[in-house]
């Protein structure tokens, strides 16, 4: 009898440990299959899967996709102007630190909170009391990592207009401005406009990852701060919790981008995603997004060109 009943014992725990070994080891291949999307084999698979889904979308879109390693590139309608939205903080954030490099500032000195920096999207700054001092390495987390809309507000306020256009045009920066502050709808309505490209993207990401933006130290805190960015709805939506992304989002009426590197065990990627429409929402951009990342982390899985790097 107790040899039946640890026989049966020793049976259920086998099927239990095969449907868990069959639902967890569903890899990335069956999922694409069951989305109706087929891994490219090969980077110009990859590309025409990619132009396939842009077409499909009733909008405009650019892009660039780069592998880190080969220097391969898929390029759709790159230098194309769009409202930047929100990724004008990556470069505000590149300022503060060529400010803090030339001693215009010193990132852990502080500023103090405002009125006027209490605006829609600024998180913990609406929780607490005006005259609250943030150090200014602080409020560039706050700005990348959360997209605070009032820590960006204050530290564009602290550098100038004019010193951070100075800036974005050292940096080789060739069609990215900022002419107002963000979530500034007045200034929007007169035609005062943030633009960038996603091609100015794409140069910026892949300094930081060669270690080219002032030297090596801020271009590595520049990487780890983009790796903490806690919006995840578009590059990062479909990819295994595993895989590192350093990325920064874009959102505002009509827009909604997302550009960033992936950081895969079989390569890393560079992607810059930028989309207008006329969507009164942003579903439909940040589904494409989040397809046009996975169908290029797929690839990298599944791919059977060799990767060789062009000289």
């Amino acid at each position: 009898m107790y040899r039946k009943i640890v026989t049966l014992i020793e049976f259920a725990v086998l099927i239990i440990f095969t449907f868990v070994s069959l639902v967890c080891g569903m890899n990335l291949g069956d999922k694409a299959k069951a989305e109706n999307l087929i891994p490219a084999r090969s980077w110009d698979d990859l590309s025409s899967q990619i132009k396939e889904q842009c077409r499909q979308f009733n909008g405009e879109v650019s892009i660039i996709i780069k592998d880190l390693h080969t220097g391969r590139v898929i390029d759709l309608d790159s230098n194309k102007l769009y409202p930047s939205a929100s990724l004008v903080k990556l470069p505000v954030m590149i300022g503060c630190f060529y400010a803090n490099n030339e001693k215009k500032i010193c990132l852990e000195n502080s500023l103090e909170l405002k009125r006027r920096y209490r605006i829609k999207g600024s998180g913990k700054l609406l929780r607490v009391p005006n005259g609250t001092a943030f150090s200014i390495d602080e409020l560039i987390s706050f700005m990348i990592a959360e997209s605070n809309n009032g820590a960006t507000n204050m530290l564009i306020d602290c550098l100038g207009f004019d010193y951070l256009n100075y800036c974005f045009e050292k940096i080789g920066l060739r069609n990215t401005n900022i002419s107002r502050h963000v979530l500034d709808s007045r200034s929007r309505s007169k035609g005062r406009e943030n633009y960038t490209s996603a091609a100015d993207m794409a140069f910026l990401l892949e300094r930081i990852y060669n270690q080219k933006i002032i030297n090596a130290y801020f271009s590595r805190k520049s990487l780890e701060i983009l790796k903490k960015q806690k919006v995840n709805d578009r590059i990062p939506a479909h990819l295994p919790e595993s895989i590192e992304v350093a990325h920064k989002t874009g959102l505002e009426k009509g827009v909604c981008h997302d550009v960033g590197i992936v950081f895969t065990p079989k390569g890393d990627f560079l992607i810059c995603v930028l989309t207008h429409y006329q969507y009164n929402h942003a579903r439909r951009a940040k589904k494409l997004i989040s397809k046009i990342s996975y169908l290029t982390y797929i690839y990298y899985q599944y791919r059977s060109d060799d990767g060789r790097k062009i000289s």
